[in-house]
């Protein structure tokens, strides 16, 4: 009779209620209801499970105390250990201590192939699988100006005093229009900033949620809702990435579960001006809400009776309104701009927000202020651990899984407790079993936290730690994988040392320290995105020369990780600019985060595809998406000398191996030795060598020499920097 026996070692930090949660079993294709099933305790901190009827299936083990194990697949019996080693024999199990052992299974090579197309999404399981194209949704294209808006704050005017470049302008209905031009591009996944209704005087990027049961209006038009944004990406073979917020609210509260104290913005009169004479843009008389008859943005339910009064009528805010809590009169000009945009932590409702004040100084680098402070006057601090918080942001995020979105990736991470946010993971990836989810953990450094690297914040607020379970801040091998891989800060935090000065130097540092990650494949790597670039003090976007940019991708694309890249990298655009608003007069366009839509008119966007950049980064996808090795596997035979870099990737399970050798600034020899003897074909050049164990090959200045072994030669066309 066919039976599975899964045995499994609880890490000792996990209860001691185990349970195995099963999908995709075959034959019959049999699956668990979550929790699952428990597994019988074995003594010695052992468990096991014994599945008469089944051969094969993908499993993860948890503890249904938010503790899980990263998803398995198994297909004969095994012994899981606590550090997430699987060994065929419990009397050979590895301690926990020890690294992860090279598989002895005999090679089965790959079928060389280029991989032209992109396979169907449900053929896609493995999230490494994809390359991920990041966009903030209201910059990138207007398909409906209809439903573009102007914030209250940072407004272009032109040279007439009119009102120019609105804050929400791209939309749903403009991305849906331009998905070939991101599938042209190579990119298999797209991750769009938070698309739930909003609440701020600067909001167009979706990370002050006033409601996360609704999609933001100003993102969607009759004909293009989320739901025909995410059906037509689907269409195209594209997944959707959606950007969640766990940590905060805005200042306003959440619409219908709690409301946060303030005075009705359109009674705002600001110093030395009079009420109705509020001359800003589309803000006329007021600073209300001018898109809608009322002038005022909250239309909470669960405001006290006097507010939700005045929010349905006297939209000139012009009416005298005592203050409750002051007993003053407004409008009245220059009145405390705290009671209309502020919040005092201690009037704070304890059910569903922190009440200790802002995080400031010291506290960026210690974990309870940092999680238990509010990170800005718009960004307050959740009170995650409640289960009231927790049943609402998770019950509304599983309603956008079930509409299809296919990834989540969680913001400000190291703002929320390991332990508490991974609860939340794993009910999403419970809900929706395979569902792959990182988050972003900020750190300007290398983030080893209590492993030393010159970091003086501690490893519960780095990023390796929310990769792995244990409880040793000095031993990442405490605990296996968690599941939640995370943006790769320590990788990027090399460049501005690095390819921003034409060298490689020290990368190879960064990647020796690949252990410490729970699954380093899964880290998703990057040059730059909405709040970071590489250059002075990370604040601006690359500002390097061209071929600089290319060879820090032949670095991103060859190394292991899942590449990202932010929206307009591919023509440089906007190089050299600030991030974000940095003076007091700053407005969009003169940021990275500027509208990219004029460069992806019909009349412009030959000129875009053209550009070198987007053609080497085109290339990059195809290599990549042709050989599985670069996709999946780790690193070895790492070598690297400043000028050049060379490393193998090793995927057993599929076959594929690739050679990879690296050049910037200049030529480099390449040689590698330790490999299989065999056929190697570069996929830039072509050549071919026969390989006794040992590799020498020539690199052209930032180009790349990939040698798979009985790869398919040549994919690609030659460009600028690979060739």
């Amino acid at each position: 009779m066919t039976e599975l026996v899964i045995h499994f070692e609880r890490p000792s930090h996990w209860a001691e209620s185990i349970h195995i949660h099963l999908w995709d079993g075959h034959p019959g294709g049999f699956g668990t209801q979550w929790p699952g099933l428990p597994m019988t305790a074995q003594g010695d901190g052992w468990y096991v499970i014994r599945l008469a009827g089944i051969a094969q299936a993908r499993l993860v083990v948890h503890d249904a105390q938010g503790r899980q194990t990263q998803d398995q697949h198994r297909a004969e019996d095994g012994w899981l250990t606590a550090a997430g080693v699987w060994s065929a024999d419990g009397k050979t199990l590895p301690p926990v201590s020890a690294p992860i052992p090279q598989a002895s299974t005999p090679r089965q090579p790959v079928a060389a192939r280029v991989a032209t197309e992109l396979r169907p999404i449900a053929e896609r399981t493995d999230f490494r699988e994809e390359t991920i194209y990041f966009l903030l949704t209201t910059r990138f294209y207007d398909g409906d100006p209809s439903n573009n808006f102007f914030c209250r704050d940072r407004i272009q005017f032109d040279a007439g005093g009119n009102p120019v470049d609105p804050h929400w302008r791209g939309d749903f209905k403009g991305l849906i229009q331009r998905l070939d031009y991101i599938r042209d591009l190579g990119f298999s996944a797209i991750w769009i900033t938070p698309p739930v209704e909003n609440r701020s005087g600067l909001d167009y990027h979706g990370y002050h949620a006033y409601d996360w049961t609704r999609i933001d209006p100003r993102l969607e038009s009759p004909d293009a809702t989320y739901q025909d944004l995410i059906d037509a990406a689907h269409a195209k073979n594209i997944k959707i990435i959606q950007d969640v917020v766990v940590n905060h609210s805005c200042q306003y509260g959440i619409r219908g579960q709690v409301h946060i104290d303030h005075l009705p913005i359109k009674y705002y009169v600001p110093q030395g001006s009079e009420p109705g004479r509020v001359n800003h843009g589309p803000y006329q008389g007021s600073l209300g809400h001018y898109a809608w008859p009322n002038r005022d943005d909250i239309d909470n339910p669960l405001a006290p009776d006097w507010y939700r009064e005045r929010h349905a009528r006297d939209p000139e805010g012009i009416e005298p309104l005592v203050d409750p809590k002051t007993g003053e009169t407004v409008p009245k000009p220059g009145y405390n701009p705290g009671r209309f945009f502020g919040i005092d932590p201690q009037d704070l409702d304890p059910n569903w927000y922190h009440q200790e004040g802002f995080i400031c100084g010291g506290d960026w680098e210690s974990a309870h202020p940092l999680q238990q402070k509010h990170l800005a006057g718009d960004c307050i601090d959740l009170a995650t651990e409640r289960q009231n918080v927790k049943d609402y942001i998770i019950g509304a995020i599983n309603r956008y899984l079930d509409m299809g979105v296919d990834a989540l990736r969680i913001d400000t991470v190291k703002h929320v407790e390991r332990d508490n946010l991974l609860e939340y993971v794993n009910a999403w990836k419970a809900h929706k079993p395979g569902l792959f989810v990182f988050g972003e953990n900020l750190v300007k450094g290398y983030g080893w936290g209590d492993l030393g690297g010159g970091d003086n914040g501690p490893s519960q607020i780095r990023p390796w730690w929310y990769t792995r379970l244990g409880q040793d801040p000095r031993d990442p091998r405490s605990g296996g994988d968690s599941g939640f891989p995370q943006l790769d800060f320590g990788l990027f935090s090399t460049f501005r040392d690095t390819v921003s000065k034409g060298t490689y130097g020290g990368t190879g540092q960064i990647l020796s320290m690949d252990w410490i990650y729970g699954d380093v494949t899964q880290l998703v790597t990057f040059l730059q995105n909405h709040d970071v670039g590489p250059d002075n003090d990370f604040k601006y976007r690359f500002q390097g020369e061209q071929w600089m940019a290319a060879a820090a991708y032949n670095l991103i694309w060859t190394a292991r990780g899942i590449p990202c890249l932010y929206y307009g990298e591919e023509i440089e655009f906007m190089k050299g600019a600030p991030q974000d608003v940095e003076g007091e007069r700053d407005t969009l366009h003169t940021t990275g985060r500027a509208y990219f839509g004029d460069h992806l008119s019909d009349e412009r966007i030959g000129q875009t595809r053209a550009h070198p950049l987007f053609l080497h980064l085109q290339r990059l996808n195809l290599i990549r998406r042709s050989v599985p090795a670069l996709q999946k596997a780790t690193l070895s035979h790492l070598n690297e000398w400043g000028s050049g870099m060379a490393f193998v990737r090793d995927h057993l399970e599929s076959g594929s191996l690739a050679a990879v050798g690296l050049a910037i600034g200049s030529d480099q020899e390449v040689q590698i030795d330790g490999v299989p003897p065999g056929l190697y074909r570069d996929a830039v050049t072509g050549r071919e060598i026969a390989s006794d164990g040992h590799l020498a090959f020539h690199v052209k200045a930032n180009s790349a020499g990939i040698y798979v072994l009985d790869g398919p030669g040549k994919i690609g066309e030659d460009g600028p920097y690979l060739r």
